[in-house]
């Protein structure tokens, strides 16, 4: 397969904004990686974007959707590898669910590649004297995004408490999958949390209603409209539920279990 190039450049405008469409998540690093699952024995080659702590693989660096995507938040260590014949650089990363090897072009690329990847999963910038000062600044920059971001999505259940109360005066309890957050942040929590749940309830954009929120897998987005006692699905069919709770209940039943409301662990 063709080398690609030393220095990558960054995918077209169109195709960037086409990959933000999907997964919300801010990009860190990108760059080719080739890739060998535990179970395989061949690497494989992709252009790899870190966004947040997820890595996506994309079969060409044009490509609007990605192939396969890892989660690496829970990764625990990430081993250097010796570089092969041709110089190239491989590190393990060793997960809760297995290993994955990566190879880097250069040990430059890997190193950075590594650092990155280390900086966003364990929130600090790694300890190696290699590094050099416009990467580490580089990665100060990442860290501190990061932070931000884990901040914002970790708090975003207590933080919506300043915010205006749920579009609605009756007393009845809200489900435990209700989180006042806005669109995109429902999008960025099914995305960084899958173990949680696919299906969230909040605010509608209006203040006025609700919304359901969903991945199973694509995103979907449903009002729910306060209407008296009732709450009026808009679907198809227009379907009228006595609560928020029958509401949830409705799309775990026509999912036939597909579905899992998103409570968040403690």
């Amino acid at each position: 397969r063709k080398q690609p190039e030393k220095t990558p450049q960054p995918a077209p405008r169109r195709i960037f904004l086409e990959r933000q469409k999907i997964t919300g998540l801010p990009l860190y690093f990108q760059g080719y990686l080739s890739v060998r699952h535990s179970r395989c024995q061949e690497f494989r080659l992709y252009w790899t974007e870190l966004r947040g702590t997820m890595l996506f693989f994309y079969d060409d660096k044009k490509a609007p959707t990605y192939s396969q995507k890892l989660d690496i938040s829970a990764l625990t260590s990430a081993t250097s590898d010796y570089p092969d014949e041709n110089g190239s650089e491989q590190f393990i990363l060793m997960l809760s669910n297995g290993e994955l090897e990566l190879k880097a072009n250069d040990r430059e690329c890997g190193k950075e590649w590594k650092g990155f990847i280390l900086t966003v999963t364990k929130l600090s910038i790694p300890p190696d004297e290699s590094l050099l000062p416009e990467q580490l600044a580089r990665m100060h920059e990442v860290l501190e995004k990061e932070k931000e971001r884990r901040m914002k999505l970790n708090n975003c259940s207590s933080a919506s408490l300043n915010r205006k109360s749920p579009p609605s005066s009756k007393s009845t309890a809200l489900p435990a999958c209700f989180h006042a957050v806005s669109r995109q942040e429902a999008i960025e929590m099914l995305e960084k949390n899958p173990s949680c749940g696919n299906l969230i309830l909040r605010p509608g954009s209006d203040s006025k209603s609700y919304a359901i929120t969903i991945r199973a897998p694509h995103l979907k987005h449903y009002k729910v409209v306060s209407k008296g006692t009732s709450y009026l699905l808009e679907l198809e069919r227009q379907v009228i539920l006595p609560s928020l709770q029958d509401v949830v209940n409705y799309f775990l039943i026509q999912t036939r279990g597909n579905l899992k409301p998103y409570v968040i662990q403690t």
